[in-house]
């Protein structure tokens, strides 16, 4: 999640939903933006859009229903993308504050924030699988939930609601290796949608303080964290030692759901362990699919900071294909508890 969801303690605060876009737009139907008198959580896009939203938020603070806003980026903004963007306003109350204490305690699971934009004020909360977890909203149509991104609907009644999907990281990175490179790595790591497991021999290697979206493992058994990755999730082996690397790779290639694996090192090092493997009988296609050296072509800076931005870069290419090829093939489905089924449209 991002930091939309920081807890202001009680501070006057309204969440700013990017609701839907029709041709180009400077955010993704979905993002957000959390708005009070002295500061801004994340971004819609910046330019004239947030500009404008951050005038309008604020001017709710004190008071105001729930809202939608249409911009025509080019007409009315003077913003060169051209689409056209709607806007969803609400004002934390305390149904949407129980809502937004309940997600940051879910982070890492799937879960469907349900608010109404007519009407009185109204939010609920939805696991992954499609269960009531707080609040109150109508049953919802199941074929709205094929999008993975925000939507608005209409209800029977003409009431419209805001359907935001705040799902966990698909993308999940196991990293051994805690030197300069992967703690540079982790540091670039820390605002994207992804999980990581950090992995090292070396207790005291460790930052006192890591990322929220990192979880520290400090083992003598480094390759068990292999077995335990999630299927499709990206390795990257980077340690302090040639003979763990070796290790490392093995148990990563013996695993046939691997979703990328790359490993630190200079064309020498991947000959060396392309004969290892071959001697142990790896596949040739297996082999093929290991990156080393890592990084992206033309960028040779061997600093940690440029090593790291680099394979980061590389690593967002792999996720963001996953994730396209993940939306056509595996759609949410949320079905609300109670209430009679109106027949409803979006709009």
């Amino acid at each position: 999640m991002g930091n939309w969801l920081a807890d202001v303690a009680g501070v006057p605060a309204v969440l700013v939903t990017v609701a839907r876009v029709e041709g180009s737009g400077p955010r993704e139907a979905g993002a957000k933006m959390l708005v009070t008198a002295a500061a801004l959580f994340d971004t819609i896009g910046g330019g004239h859009l947030e500009l404008r939203a951050v005038e309008i938020a604020r001017g709710m603070l004190d008071g105001g229903a729930a809202r939608v806003e249409r911009y025509a980026l080019g007409p009315s903004l003077g913003q060169c993308c051209g689409g056209v963007v709607h806007l969803a306003f609400e004002r934390v109350d305390a149904g949407l504050r129980a809502v937004l204490d309940a997600l940051r305690q879910r982070h890492r699971e799937d879960c469907w924030r349900v608010s109404a934009l007519d009407g009185a004020a109204a939010s609920a909360l939805f696991d992954g699988a499609g269960s009531k977890l707080l609040g109150v909203a109508p049953q919802l149509p199941a074929a709205l939930m094929r999008a993975r991104c925000a939507q608005l609907w209409q209800d029977g009644e003409g009431r419209r609601w805001l359907l935001d999907p705040c799902l966990a990281p698909r993308a999940h990175l196991t990293l051994f290796g805690a030197g300069h490179v992967g703690a540079a790595i982790v540091r670039a790591l820390a605002d994207l949608p992804c999980n990581v497991t950090w992995v090292d021999e070396r207790d005291a290697m460790f930052p006192v303080a890591v990322p929220e979206n990192v979880r520290v493992e400090a083992t003598d058994t480094p390759e068990a964290l292999v077995d335990a990755a999630p299927p499709g999730g990206s390795f990257l082996v980077m340690t302090h030692s040639h003979a763990l690397d070796q290790r490392l790779t093995e148990a990563i290639m013996a695993r046939a759901d691997v979703g990328w694996f790359g490993l630190i090192g200079s064309l020498t090092k991947r000959r060396q362990f392309e004969h290892r493997l071959r001697e142990r009988g790896v596949a040739a296609e297996r082999i093929a699919a290991m990156v080393c050296p890592i990084g992206l072509a033309g960028i040779g800076n061997k600093m940690p900071a440029a090593i790291a931005a680099s394979v980061c870069a590389q690593l967002l290419m792999v996720w963001e294909a996953a994730a396209a090829a993940e939306s056509t093939t595996a759609p949410l489905r949320l079905v609300a508890s109670g209430g009679a089924p109106n027949t409803p449209h979006s709009f």
